[in-house]
């Protein structure tokens, strides 16, 4: 299915992927504002429907995907602009700099408070709009709903963090997204895994996570931040490396498998 600003690929399986942050549309009103850098579209979560089109298919599951660049808006962001971590550095709704705080936009042309709106009425909308229909959908089949938010990064952004970002970031707002056993199965996933990681560290889960996750509600919510060194190259011209990726996504399968047996073991509908 196509929408306007998201694709939707549905399975028969309670998992449900969001990916939020890989789209590369920029409309031509809003791009010829940008500044070179920006128009480079670096901060983009690159190559993730790739690296998880195939585990999906495999297990059935539900993808939706973003068509539009995270500089028109942030999907992952509170719609009121709410800070998700209140005094550190953060990207806003419609954002206005890049990760390494350069500018996004040439002087004096960035978004008003109108623009703002209507970009929060014809872009993040319809994505939160198509995630909730989803999860209601998928609920009334299966009883549950098992929401992984897929994402990455570059490796080292000392604006965000220090030194170098585990390659595996488990986001479950503090443990509020998703039932205690499971959180503590993924993160054994992880621990046992050839990659770093850490649980609710820089990376506690975006607005998705935080909103969506509902445990008593058997809505579980999970965001997974890659560090993008071992799937891709981080600077430009950003290309896809299958090997590195190929040693990767069986740790992402075992993860997305738990989440599923948990389901089929622990909830009941």
């Amino acid at each position: 299915m196509q929408g306007e600003v998201f694709t939707l690929s549905r399975g028969s399986s309670p998992l449900l992927l969001s990916q939020p942050h890989v789209g590369l549309e920029i409309p031509a009103s809003i791009e010829r504002r940008l500044t070179d850098a920006a128009k480079a579209r670096p901060d983009t979560d690159w190559h993730i429907d790739r690296l998880y089109r195939d585990i999906a298919e495999e297990l059935g599951a539900t993808v939706v995907t973003a068509k539009y660049s995270r500089y028109v808006i942030d999907l992952n962001r509170d719609p009121d602009g709410a800070s998700l971590y209140p005094g550190q550095s953060v990207t806003e709704l419609c954002p206005t700099t890049l990760f390494d705080d350069q500018k996004l936009y040439l002087d004096g042309l960035e978004p008003d408070e109108e623009e703002v709106e209507t970009r929060r009425g014809v872009f993040w909308q319809p994505y939160h709009d198509v995630l909730a229909e989803e999860i209601e959908r998928i609920k009334a089949q299966h009883g549950y709903v098992l929401l992984y938010d897929c994402h990455s990064i570059r490796s080292v952004l000392p604006r965000f963090f220090e030194g170098r970002l585990p390659t595996l970031n488990l986001g479950t707002g503090d443990g509020r997204s998703l039932d205690p056993a499971l959180e503590r199965t993924v993160e054994e996933i992880a621990a046992a895994s050839p990659y770093s990681h850490a649980l609710n560290g820089r990376f506690k889960g975006g607005y998705i996570t935080r909103h969506y996750g509902d445990p008593a509600n058997n809505v579980h919510a999970l965001q997974m931040e890659l560090a993008q060194d071992d799937y891709m190259l981080e600077e430009a011209p950003f290309s896809y490396l299958p090997e590195k990726a190929a040693a990767l996504q069986p740790t992402l399968k075992q993860i997305l498998d738990a989440m599923l047996d948990f389901g089929r073991r622990n909830i009941v509908a």
